[in-house]
């Protein structure tokens, strides 16, 4: 009972939909605006980038100063004398690095292009969820059609197969053709059954990506295309963000190997403490000097593992050039064909329509069969049904042609949503503010408001 009342609201939509488009009727910028707005899994990066964005304000802290204090109280009693004692002893310590080869600096920088990368990978992100709504909106515009087409199929077959009967019972056809008619009435019920199931499941999806149902939607015009195949393909290979992101992480990986190197120098720290005990107060400050002789191999090793790490990051851009080379490849050969089946969609259901008119009024005239008539009718259904499927194709191909390039995001579509500015954080956080400073009360702040 439940899936039947979920078929009748969609059938509900699904007149309102069909019906003259009004001043409220929705238009696909819309459904991508809400996508990008509501979408858990950009809302996941970006809290994933605000976490990057702390590991450089970590390794930045590491060339400041740590302050610490310690306190104390320690009772010491002897039964055979009776002398009782409680010593006190407070210390404030302060340690600060002052030389480590360039270890720290590298560390921070190598996080920096951790960030970078993870800026590219919520962009990449970003292209997933806004393609996924196109092929959402459409697959419910096209489920809407398909059912509309169905139940015009059964309108149609339900006339064929009164007609048949009236024949039969004037002696013009035989029984046969009854039969026929029927037989084609049922598979067109059952049709429509599954166009009926499947609306329910192309608006689940959309409320799945959108965050909410779909409410009378418009066609979607396949998305502006000012790049030939080639040049497509040089700006993918500059701008997309999996190459973006891998080269960063190249970066990364390379200065993560000096960072090894630097290990296996000294280091130079300066010390300072400040102690009070039972009242008796004492000062010390110091340079220690230290570094490694020898560590079984470790160092050496830990050298060799970052070595590797970057001859995997390098492998791994060869890699993502290829693929996204490819997918533009892909993209434009999917865009060609779903073009080229539409105009040839276009002139089967021209000449289907004319020959199914011209069948059925030969039927009449007792010059063709039932079963020519039904023929000619399933033609013409089956081309309609190939055009929607066309027509839906070119859409999602010209929006997956921008994916393919990098292109496919808010600032690009022009999306009336207040863009994600992946540096507003990091410009918060990237002087490591102590959590008592203005700067730190402020991004308390600004967590609690992106928490709310």
């Amino acid at each position: 009972m439940g899936l039947r009342h979920a078929i009748s609201a969609i059938c509900l939509a699904s007149s309102v939909l069909l019906a003259p488009l009004v001043a409220t009727a929705e238009t696909l910028a819309d459904a991508l605006a809400d996508a990008y707005e509501n979408s858990g899994l950009l809302d996941q990066n970006r809290a994933l980038l605000r976490a990057a964005d702390e590991d450089v304000a970590q390794s930045l802290a590491a060339l400041r100063p740590v302050i610490s204090w310690a306190a104390s109280a320690q009772y010491t009693g002897s039964p055979s004398s009776g002398a009782d004692s409680l010593t006190n002893s407070y210390q404030i310590s302060a340690d600060l690095l002052i030389y480590d080869g360039g270890a720290s600096n590298f560390a921070t920088e190598a996080q920096k292009e951790l960030v970078l990368a993870t800026r590219q990978t919520l962009m990449s992100v970003e292209q997933q969820v806004l393609l996924r709504t196109v092929q959402a909106y459409v697959n419910v515009r096209s489920a809407v059609e398909f059912l509309s087409l169905r139940q015009n199929n059964v309108r149609v077959i339900t006339q064929e197969f009164r007609a048949a009967q009236d024949r039969f019972d004037v002696g013009e056809v035989t029984r046969t053709d009854v039969a026929l008619a029927e037989a084609r009435l049922a598979a067109a019920r059952s049709l429509l059954s599954a166009a009926e199931g499947s609306l329910v499941q192309a608006s689940e999806e959309f409320n799945a990506v959108v965050g909410r149902r779909p409410d009378n939607l418009q066609p979607a015009a396949p998305a502006p295309l000012s790049y030939d195949l080639a040049a497509a393909r040089a700006f993918a290979v500059r701008n997309h963000p999996d190459l973006l992101g891998q080269q960063h992480r190249v970066s990364a990986a390379e200065l993560n190997i000096r960072r090894a190197e630097a290990a296996t120098g000294p280091s130079v720290n300066l010390n300072g403490r400040v102690a009070v005990s039972d009242g008796e107060a004492t000062e010390s400050v110091g340079v220690t000097v230290s570094g490694p002789i020898y560590a079984g191999g470790r160092l050496a090793s830990q050298i060799r593992q970052q070595m590797a790490r970057r001859d995997a990051e390098r492998a791994g851009l060869h890699i993502t050039r290829a693929a996204v080379e490819q997918q533009v490849g892909n993209a434009y050969a999917l865009l060609a064909v779903a073009r080229a089946s539409r105009d040839a969609f276009d002139r089967q259901i021209r000449a289907a329509r004319v020959a199914f008119q011209g069948v059925r009024e030969e039927a009449t005239l007792g010059a063709r069969t039932t079963l020519d008539v039904l023929n000619a009718e399933q033609e013409l259904l089956d081309a309609q049904a190939s055009m929607i499927s066309a027509q839906s194709d070119e859409v999602v191909a010209t929006y997956s042609v921008l994916a393919a390039m990098g292109l496919l995001n808010a600032q690009h579509l022009g999306l009336a949503v207040q863009t994600y500015d992946p540096s507003a954080y990091y410009k918060l956080v990237d002087e490591a503010p102590a959590a008592l400073s203005e700067q730190g009360r402020a991004l308390d702040r600004v967590l609690r408001a992106l928490g709310e």
